[in-house]
């Protein structure tokens, strides 16, 4: 087993490696808006995943995913003569999620923001159903207990009247 140190400088090195001989190597027309954004080595050097973009509908992005696939031989070959590895690693092309998810991301942030002004255009005219203070004073406190003290005090007198 490799260190994971080593796994990862391999695969940097394999991003640019796969990167440039998309540019240079392979002649596919279906691969020039392809962007190679990430690759991941296992820790044992033997398989790499390589993440990448492609700007464009589905139908592109199908048509880029089978050029990637019929230019895989070409890429290892080209990776494998440019590493210091005893073995060449696999390759396997998966589409990077990550635009997708920031772009929806984005949306519920602004999404969240418009409600964010919403919220506030309603509170800007808003008042209190209440009283403004709705808790008691320090000194409304022994008004009140007075107050009950001469009702109960004016039902024991009724009482003892009957």
């Amino acid at each position: 087993m490799a260190d994971p140190a080593r796994a990862a400088r391999m695969a940097q090195r394999i991003k640019v490696i796969v990167a440039e001989a998309l540019r240079r190597r392979v002649k596919d027309p279906r691969l020039e808006a392809v962007t190679v954004t990430d690759a991941r080595v296992t820790n044992d050097l033997q398989h790499a995943t390589v993440y990448y973009t492609v700007l464009g509908d589905a139908d592109e992005q199908v048509a880029t995913r089978n050029a990637l696939e019929s230019a895989r031989g070409v890429l290892r070959s080209e990776v494998g003569r440019n590493i210091t590895a005893r073995l060449t690693p696999t390759l396997e092309f998966v589409p990077d999620e990550i635009p997708v998810n920031a772009s929806h991301l984005e949306e519920l942030l602004r999404t969240a923001k418009e409600r964010d002004a919403e919220v506030a255009a309603i509170a800007q005219g808003a008042v209190f159903a209440g009283e403004a203070d709705p808790y008691r004073k320090p000194g409304a406190e022994a008004d009140a207990e007075e107050g009950d003290d001469n009702s109960l005090s004016e039902d024991t007198e009724g009482g003892a009247r009957n």
